[in-house]
């Protein structure tokens, strides 16, 4: 007869759940981990685990990127009318109301007068929480209005871009009209010899990289940013085969001749100011 008597072989514990609060964690569209989003905010909205670029606001990009405080902005209030009246699922006149809300901006763009390491620059940035970025009359008439302003006052221009939108549909030809006005407006930069350098993100689309992000006479782009006209699916889609690796993304770009550099984000801020002292000493 047996001493002891068999053993369960596993052993249930219950512990009480603690409750977590929501809004610590995020998942890494790259990996798939877990970010804590207080390490996530300290790396630049950069994952520390596999370095997947996170999207950043038009205002962090201010603030990552120019000296502090020294971002004066334009036209702060000008918004987007809607020409058409365009209605489908939703009005455009939804649209832009809801945006306006969760991102508490106007526009997708911004623009004004800044410092890069006390050098003075024009400076604009297009947010791809704004309906997906995209340019419409404003967006267009922002881009122009930055061009004209460093050829009026001889200072480079920057512009980052995060647009994954193109041009705006519920504005139809209003907004198409936008390429060939902010293209015709870099014209005139390089025929002055005033430089123009292009900042491409995640993601960069459509008639934005055909027109006003695609004209700099430097492309920078971040790691692993979608840039190009029409996305990989349609592409597939329409020509029945399957595209190589990494297409469109910036280091395809980068082997193909669209871009000039890929830089980190915590290297940005100083390539600029490297650049800005090879391409317009002060």
């Amino acid at each position: 007869m047996p001493i002891f008597k068999n053993k369960p072989k596993y052993t249930i514990v219950r512990v009480k759940k603690k409750n977590i609060p929501d809004g610590l964690w995020i998942k890494c569209f790259g990996c798939n981990h877990p970010v804590f989003n207080k390490a996530l905010k300290e790396n630049l909205m950069v994952c520390p685990r596999c370095d997947f670029h996170f999207t950043l606001g038009v205002y962090e990009r201010v603030e990552t990127l120019l000296d502090k405080a020294s971002f004066k902005e334009l036209d702060k209030d000008m918004a987007s009318l809607d020409p058409l009246e365009f209605k489908a699922v939703s009005s455009y006149r939804d649209k832009l109301r809801k945006d306006k809300e969760s991102t508490q901006l106007n526009e997708a763009a911004i623009y004004g007068q800044a410092k890069l390491d006390k050098a003075e620059i024009v400076f604009a940035a297009t947010d791809s929480r704004f309906i997906m970025g995209s340019m419409g009359s404003v967006v267009g008439e922002k881009i122009s209005r930055a061009a004209e302003l460093a050829l009026k006052t001889k200072k480079p221009l920057v512009v980052v871009s995060g647009s994954g939108g193109g041009a705006r549909m519920y504005e139809g030809m209003f907004s198409l009209m936008q390429m060939a006005k902010t293209s015709g407006a870099l014209l005139k930069l390089k025929q002055q010899n005033i430089p123009y350098i292009s900042v491409l993100t995640h993601p960069t689309m459509a008639g934005v990289l055909a027109s006003f992000a695609g004209l700099g006479d430097i492309m920078i782009a971040e790691p692993g940013a979608l840039i190009g006209f029409t996305g990989p699916r349609v592409i597939e889609q329409t020509i029945k085969q399957k595209l190589p690796p990494n297409f469109q993304r910036s280091e395809f770009n980068l082997d193909h001749g669209l871009i000039d550099m890929i830089v980190h984000r915590k290297d940005l801020r100083s390539t600029l100011i490297r650049l800005m002292e090879y391409v317009y000493p002060q």
